[in-house]
């Protein structure tokens, strides 16, 4: 019974991985910006995070190189069921935290690919 509610969690994630396949992000250094502009832009990225409009937080906060905003933009990714953009954000954060229990839940759903794998 156990085996197929983790089945069916991990299916869901599957499902929800993108058709277009995945995007490339690297761990560049932030755009060169005054402190004053700096801390506007992180002002606006936390209201629009609040306001539930995450990708535009998220473009300031890659911008800004804001890792705190980062970091709640991955935990928010990972609540809802979205583990590679939650695995990038961690990722360029870096929270070690994060990407900790990303590979453990990344590491269920290839044991279920492999697992399926056999039964076809």
């Amino acid at each position: 019974m156990m085996f197929m509610e983790e089945k069916s969690k991990y299916k869901a994630i599957i499902d929800s991985l993108p058709k277009e396949g995945f995007i490339k992000v690297t761990g560049k250094k932030p755009s060169k910006i005054k402190k004053e502009e700096k801390v506007a832009l992180i002002r606006k990225g936390n209201e629009l995070f609040n306001k539930g409009k995450y990708k535009l937080a998220q473009r300031i906060f890659l911008t800004t190189g804001y890792t705190d905003g980062l970091i709640r933009l991955g935990q928010y990714y990972y609540k809802n069921n979205q583990p590679l953009e939650a695995l990038k954000m961690f990722w360029l954060a870096p929270y070690k935290k994060g990407i900790e229990a990303m590979a453990s839940k990344l590491a269920g759903m290839i044991s279920l690919w492999l697992r399926e794998d056999k039964k076809g």
